[in-house]
């Protein structure tokens, strides 16, 4: 009997179509496109299917994460998806050398702000003049959360881990303008989430 190592994120369902959108606009033509913190890979799976043109390399730091990734790939019949990655955002060298656009989705809240700070060093070393540096996930605007829900949703996650929470957009703006980034374009998401486009500098 064959095991299914296929994980499923409900909330995926719910936004890939709205992320798709918004990266139909932002990402290149062509080239490789570095996902970080893949989790189960349906998010992969769904924009490879939609832009084949572009070459996508999936990452999770953990392995149960990367053999969900590989065994969605192997059950889309996609081709344009590289082998996940064993990558760790926070770690200060990374296992791929450049891409052309970095998308995060739903990571920055969910891990220490370390892992922020280093996913955004990882991103200006990786990514070219005016390259693609794309996060998707709820925010507080102004040091306020966007909604109540988020605001609950915060507490739940610093319960399960104090170095977990809601970050604020400013923050990870000022992280990103020190390591060579441009000031993000935002756009509201459904669900009290944000797009957050950032270009890398000359």
């Amino acid at each position: 009997m064959t095991t299914d190592l296929r994980r499923t994120a409900p909330a995926t369902a719910r936004n890939r179509e709205p992320i798709l959108d918004v990266l139909r606009h932002e990402l290149p033509t062509r080239g490789t496109v570095l996902e970080i913190a893949s989790g189960s890979g349906e998010h992969v799976v769904h924009f490879a299917a939609a832009l084949p043109a572009l070459i996508f390399r999936p990452s999770d730091p953990e392995p149960g994460g990367r053999a969900s990734i590989d065994a969605w790939v192997a059950a889309s019949g996609v081709i344009n998806v590289l082998p996940a990655i064993a990558l760790d955002a926070a770690a200060p060298y990374w296992p791929i050398a450049s891409a052309d656009a970095v998308l995060c989705i739903n990571m920055v809240h969910i891990s220490p702000w370390a892992a922020t700070l280093g996913l955004v060093a990882g991103a200006a070393r990786l990514l070219p003049p005016g390259g693609l540096f794309y996060l998707y996930g709820p925010y507080k605007r102004g040091g306020r959360h966007t909604a109540q829900s988020n605001a609950d949703f915060n507490e739940n996650l610093r319960s399960r881990d104090p170095q977990w929470g809601i970050r604020g957009v400013e923050a990870v703006a000022e992280a990103a303008a020190e390591a060579g980034f441009g000031a993000p374009a935002i756009i509201e998401m459904p669900a009290n989430n944000l797009s957050l486009i950032f270009r890398r500098g000359d």
